[in-house]
This record gives structure tokens, C-alpha cells and sequence, in this order.
């Protein structure tokens, strides 16, 4: 794709009325737009959190940790970005508050300020701004989206609006705001409400700043009504009430927003003239999501689901989009279901609904919580020849299972469970054992991106179609090379290594429709067009 001569471009995505509320995801889909239009372009996200990553937080409060391959621990609309725009980022497009501030206070401790007060402001907003024009830099973008996290009105995302605001003053062309509002529709009034969005551009306005387009989220279609009462009230153009209703697919979005020519309307803001958009590929795989009839079902065996009386599937997001890509690969229909492994420990018998599924999926995970329920799940799909998929986590305790019950070492574990376990078949390299002692658990676990040498005639090699790899981790444990021998011997195959290392990477049952473990997270590299080749193959075994 042709680089353009002109001056970079930045369009910040901001939220209104409440979290959640599909920032990313428009984010991402703008990205996807613009690129369908000849336009190199990258994306950023700015959290607002303490945090200096996402890495400490916990899954369930938060969502997943997306991983980039240079194995920063990032926020889970990273993913959002990679899938949308087909790109792999770094940790140069993901900030947050304590990162901002970690990196002022350290320039302050060498004298990068040359004895200056260094103050909240400039010098907080003027290293946002800096990060985010090393990002464009870095990338050689034409166009960069800024997602900034959090809601606008809230205490926490205030200085990275100021940024926004000392950009813009200064390049006022360059500059594009979208905000992404969500607007109710009470059940006892049965009408769509604006005031909220209302709200939320005042709010932005007493920062400065004044939103070109507002993309309104809502269960349903903005009507003409609603579009002419957000033009006037919030002073934009009506055309620029962009109508976001709930999808059936995330993959629609990009879509119903060229259908309302957001990309032209963005360019015109930006001072660039309008070009055509070619989304057919992205309009074949939507319709083929579509006019799908069969379906497949998948159990996610885990323990992140549960928050309060609500299930939060964002826990593993990239898993769930993974399985979408390899599903409609193979013309099905994925359908997920959620399933705590904490009920295979006090009740063994349920263990038996398993058998309605076509595929079982133990996604990553930490802690010692449910963790007999998922072996008693993986030992199931093993004896009952079950397609299954094991990441991470699911990998290691895959190992455990078959050490346990087919080598009859009943005392295998993990030491990240049992420290003490007469097989500790997964253990900690003692690099990690000195971080975990010392309580170093910030960006310490093995990240990011790895060559694995895969082994000739494996599933693993076929479904690769090549001999190296290169996938992302994020873990701290791994497998004990004192069982390696034995365990494959006895069929579960080492099929994957580290040939730095040795680390073992990949496992597999040679006797089994599909029984596959990975040490990494192959998740996190799918994309709509190209979905992740053991995801492919576990879908298609799992089809059958």
C-alpha cells in the first residue's frame, strides 16, 4: 500500500454515557474503512488506569489480556485492532496513565527536564501527545485511531483530553473527534432517548473539545427523529448522527457504517478527499456468517465466567472470535457455550452433558480454582474421543491428566497448584522462581512472541503447513522436561518445541479425532480472513 506525502492524521474516539459501550470495536471498524480505502493506518488505545499494563488485572473485573508480539501485556481492544486491521501491533500503540507517569517521573529523576517544576500540566499531556506521534511514526501511517478509554465527564481520562485539545489547537485540519454514546430506550416509555448523548458532548465540551460525529449505540436503528434532535442539540451536522444498532456480528459493523459513508464523512473533517471503499471481502465473510445452517457446538470449559449474576465472555474474547474464524472457514456455525469446571468437582456425574457437545475448549487461566474440575473435563474428552483444544492452562493440565490416569502417577500436578507434588510435571524455571519470591508479577511471565520447531507428520505440522512458528505466550510455568520422554512414549507426542530452549510448546494424542495443547496462546494471531490453522483443524474435526 502507497505511503501518502501529506501531513499524518488523527481521529480520537471517545465514549459517552457508560462503559462498554463499543469504543473498540467502532474504533477498529473506522480503522478497516479507511483501509479499505488505500489509507495506511494504525490504531492506539489509552487507558486510563494506574496500572502501568493490563498484565495485573484481574480477567473477570477487566477482560482479557490481549498479548502483542513484543509481549506486552495490553487491553483486550488491542485484539479488536489486529483482527480488524489485519496488522500486528506493539507495545508503541497501547498506553495508560501509569505508564504516562512512569515515564515523566523517570525523565524527572534524570534531569531530562534540566531542573524545570515538572507540573501535571503540560508536561503529563505533552508526553501523550509524544507517544502517540512515535506511533505514526513508528508505523508510517497516513491516519491513526486513538481510542481513549473510559467515558468523557469522568475524572480519570481528563489529561489525555487535554492532549487532544493542545493537538488540535495546534493542527485543527488534522484532527477528527468521534464520539461513541450510547442512547436508552426505556421499556416503560418506549422511546429512544438523547439526553444522555446530550450530556456526554457538553462534558466534552467543557474540556475543549467538540465531537465532529457521534456513532449512537442502541438496541435499534437511529431514526430520522433522533438523528435531527443529536444535530441540533449537540451541534453537528446531521449526517454525521451516525446509527449503530446491536448486530449479530461484531463483522457488520465496518459494513452498516459505510452504508452511512462514515469514511467520506471522516475524510471531509480531516481535509482529504473522499475515495471509493472496497469491503468485498469483508461483505462475503459477513454473508457467509449469515447463511450458515449447520451448527457446532463448543464447550469453553473455565473458571473466568462468572461476575456477580452476570457472565462475562469478554474474559476470552480472542478465543471466542478465534473459533468464529475457523468456524465459517469450515461453513458452521460456532455455537459457545459457557461452562464453570468448578461443577465437575462437586458434581462428577454432569460431567456426562459433556457428550453433547461436538468440541471442548479449556481456554488459559491461573490459580488453583476449578482446576480438578478441568482435569476430570480434559480426562473426559480423552476417553471419549471429544475434539479438544488446550491453551496454556489447558495445555498443562492436558499434561497432568494423561501423566495421572494413563501413567498412573496419581501425585502429577502443577507446582503453581501444589508446590510440594510428588510429579510436579509442570513447574517454574527459576528465573520466574526468583520473581515469585520477590513478588515481581508485573511483566515478568515468559511474553510475546516465540519460534516453535514442529515435528514432521504431527497434526500440528500439517495443519501449519510449515516447520517454524512463531506464537505469542504469557505464562510463568512450564513443562517439567524430567516427564518428556515418558509421556510421549506412552502417545502424548511432544510435537512442539522451543529450539532455543527446548521448552516444550505443543502436545498431541496420535490416537484421536483431535487432541491438541499448546503452551502459547495461537488465539491471539487469528483474523477473520485467516483464521489460526489449529483453530481451523479443531473446528473441522469437531464438524464431523
Amino acid at each position: 500500500m502507497a505511503r501518502s506525502t501529506q501531513r499524518p492524521k488523527f481521529i480520537f474516539v471517545v465514549g459517552g454515557v457508560l462503559s462498554g459501550v463499543g469504543k473498540g470495536v467502532s474504533s477498529a471498524s473506522i480503522g478497516a474503512i479507511l483501509k479499505a480505502k488505500g489509507f495506511h493506518v494504525t490504531a492506539m488505545k489509552a487507558d486510563p488506569y494506574i496500572n502501568v499494563d493490563a498484565g495485573t488485572m484481574n480477567p473477570t473485573e477487566h477482560g482479557e489480556v490481549f498479548v502483542t508480539d513484543d509481549g506486552d501485556e495490553t487491553d483486550q481492544d488491542m485484539g479488536n485492532y489486529e483482527r480488524f486491521l489485519d496488522v500486528d501491533l506493539t507495545s508503541i500503540n497501547y498506553m495508560t496513565t501509569g505508564r504516562v507517569y512512569q515515564t515523566v517521573i523517570d525523565r524527572e529523576r534524570s534531569m531530562g527536564y534540566k531542573g524545570k517544576c515538572v507540573q501535571v500540566v503540560p508536561h503529563i499531556p505533552e508526553e501523550i501527545i509524544r507517544r502517540i506521534k512515535r506511533a505514526q511514526q513508528h508505523s508510517k501511517s497516513d491516519v491513526v485511531i486513538i481510542e481513549i478509554g473510559g467515558t468523557v465527564g469522568e475524572y480519570e481520562n481528563i489529561l489525555f483530553l487535554e492532549a487532544v485539545r493542545e493537538l488540535k489547537l495546534h493542527s485543527p485540519e488534522d484532527i477528527a473527534i468521534v464520539l461513541v454514546s450510547y442512547l436508552p430506550v426505556p421499556g416503560h416509555l418506549g422511546e429512544m432517548k438523547t439526553k444522555p448523548t446530550q450530556h456526554a458532548q457538553r462534558a466534552l465540551n467543557q474540556t475543549g473539545l467538540h465531537a465532529d460525529m457521534i456513532i449512537a449505540r442502541a438496541p435499534i436503528e437511529l431514526d430520522e427523529v433522533r438523528k435531527e434532535k443529536l444535530a441540533m442539540l449537540c451541534g453537528i451536522n446531521k449526517g454525521y448522527s451516525i446509527s449503530a444498532p446491536d448486530v449479530e456480528s461484531i463483522y457488520e459493523i465496518p459494513l452498516k457504517m459505510e452504508e452511512q459513508d462514515v469514511g467520506n464523512k471522516l475524510l471531509k473533517v480531516l481535509h482529504l478527499k473522499p475515495r471509493k471503499t472496497n469491503l468485498e471481502a469483508w461483505k462475503k465473510f459477513v454473508a457467509g456468517i449469515k447463511h450458515t445452517k449447520k451448527d457446532v457446538r463448543i464447550a469453553v470449559v473455565g473458571k473466568y465466567f462468572g461476575t456477580g449474576d452476570f457472565t462475562l465472555a469478554d474474559s476470552y474474547i480472542s478465543v471466542i472470535e478465534a473459533t468464529k474464524h475457523a468456524a465459517q472457514f469450515n461453513k458452521v456455525h460456532a455455537v459457545l457455550e459457557w461452562v464453570d469446571s468448578e461443577e465437575f468437582e462437586t458434581n462428577p456425574g454432569h460431567l456426562q452433558h459433556l457428550k453433547k457437545y461436538d468440541g471442548i475448549i479449556v481456554p488459559g487461566g491461573f490459580g488453583t480454582r476449578g482446576i480438578e474440575g478441568i482435569i476430570n473435563t480434559i480426562r473426559f474428552a480423552r476417553e471419549n474421543k471429544i475434539p479438544y483444544l488446550g491453551l496454556c492452562y489447558g495445555m498443562q493440565l492436558a499434561s497432568i491428566e494423561f501423566v495421572r490416569n494413563v501413567l498412573g502417577k496419581t501425585g502429577a500436578h502443577t507446582v503453581e497448584a501444589d508446590d510440594s507434588a510428588e510429579h510436579p510435571v509442570i513447574h517454574v524455571s527459576p528465573f520466574q522462581k526468583a520473581n515469585i519470591q520477590a513478588n515481581r508479577y508485573g511483566g515478568t511471565m515468559r511474553l510475546g512472541a516465540y519460534d516453535c520447531a514442529l515435528r514432521k507428520g504431527s497434526l500440528a505440522r500439517k495443519a501449519y503447513g510449515q516447520d517454524i512458528i512463531s506464537e505469542r505466550h504469557r505464562h510463568r510455568y512450564e513443562f517439567n522436561d524430567a516427564y518428556r520422554k515418558e509421556v510421549d512414549d506412552a502417545g502424548l507426542r511432544i510435537v512442539g518445541i522451543n529450539p532455543e530452549t527446548g521448552l516444550v510448546e505443543i502436545v498431541e494424542l496420535a490416537d484421536h479425532p483431535f487432541f491438541v495443547g499448546t503452551q502459547f496462546h495461537p488465539e491471539f494471531k487469528s483474523r477473520p480472513m485467516r483464521p489460526h490453522p489449529l483453530f481451523r483443524e479443531f473446528i473441522r474435526a469437531a464438524a464431523k
